[in-house]
């Protein structure tokens, strides 16, 4: 059954798709700043005061003075000099400044629909938890930022895990009320499809979440052959850190299994959607859905392997965490499509 879409529904539902793509750019921005070893240049988060960088010489200085008091100079970049801390400063402090035009791309336009009586009770209020998490999301950055500033120069995995969990999160819920806003109609399919389209996509989320961990301790950089591993396909001395359970965290060999087996279970259970899906009477939007998510996750699984052979090239490891998302995305979009209800704000 089609209905008519409210023509302000199709606004809001784009100014979201708005968001997630400019989240997502956050998202690559802030890989590439972690792959190029610039977020530890800023030393100080100033929320209100620092939309401007440097200006002069004497602020420059002021700001480098600082950065050399971080455990990250003094251990890894003694050598630096000014020139060469500029170069590593433009991007984290692109990287913040961009999350600050987010927040006022969102916050704008949101009061204007709320100002037009756009938008009902329910639909205010899962806008406001966007807003609320996007802040959190900015503390959130700090708190992964201070986790390399006290001893060791480099951020804590898990901090650097839930960073990236949450951006996942703000995505993954702006794309799900946004499709909401459009969808008209309900596919027939069974319960348990459904389901499966579910599990399918927090599958996904717990394997961009893995790769986030593989980031963190730079465990990309070893055992560099596929399929084998450490010349096995199960390789000897797995989980060897007390509690055991730490080394899904914390050991390079375990860590780096793991993300390989998720993977690789995400391929195959996609395959086992795709398959499925030919035995339903789908709209055209929702069996395009599904064959992009096959051919997405094929794609970033090649190129997972990719870049594991060639030892973590930036642009490639920053092409392959934005698979990441695009995988997760296209999972959430099956899993909205199959839905047994048509939703609406």
């Amino acid at each position: 059954m089609v209905f008519d879409i409210d023509p302000r529904y199709k606004i809001i539902a784009g100014w979201l798709f708005v968001m997630v793509a400019m989240v997502l750019a956050m998202v690559v921005l802030g890989g590439v700043t972690r792959l190029t070893h610039s977020g530890l240049s800023m030393v100080e988060w100033r929320p209100i005061t620092g939309w401007l960088p440097p200006l002069g010489d004497v602020q420059w200085q002021a700001v480098f003075d600082k950065y050399q008091q971080s455990p990250e100079f003094r251990k890894v970049n003694a050598h630096m000099d000014l020139a060469g801390f500029k170069s590593i400063f433009w991007l984290e402090f692109l990287h913040r400044l961009w999350g600050r035009f987010i927040g006022i791309v969102f916050f704008v336009p949101f009061v204007f629909f709320i100002w037009r009586r756009w938008i009902d009770r329910a639909l205010a209020q899962k806008l406001l938890v966007m807003f609320v998490l996007g802040g959190l999301q900015g503390l959130m950055g700090w708190y992964m930022v201070k986790s390399g500033l006290v001893d060791r120069p480099d951020v804590s995995q898990y901090r650097l895990t839930a960073h990236f969990g949450l951006a996942l999160v703000i995505i993954g819920y702006m794309l799900w009320v946004a499709l909401g806003l459009l969808f008209t109609g309900a596919q027939d399919v069974t319960t348990g499809f459904r389901r499966f389209a579910v599990v399918i996509a927090g599958w996904a989320f717990l394997t961009a979440l893995s790769g986030a961990f593989v980031a963190g301790i730079d465990a990309g950089f070893a055992y560099n052959t596929f399929p084998l591993i450490d010349g096995a396909i199960v390789p000897q001395g797995l989980y060897p850190l007390s509690p055991w359970f730490i080394s899904a965290f914390e050991d390079i060999l375990t860590v780096q299994f793991n993300h390989r087996v998720l993977a690789e279970c995400l391929v195959v259970l996609v395959a086992v959607l795709w398959f499925q899906a030919r035995y339903f009477v789908l709209d055209p939007r929702s069996r395009r859905a599904v064959n992009f998510l096959a051919g997405i996750v094929m794609a970033q699984a090649l190129l997972g392997i990719v870049t594991l052979l060639l030892i973590v090239p930036v642009p490639l490891a920053a092409a392959h965490q934005a698979g990441a998302v695009f995988v997760f995305m296209a999972a959430l979009w099956v899993a909205r499509e199959m839905q047994a209800e048509a939703r609406s704000a």
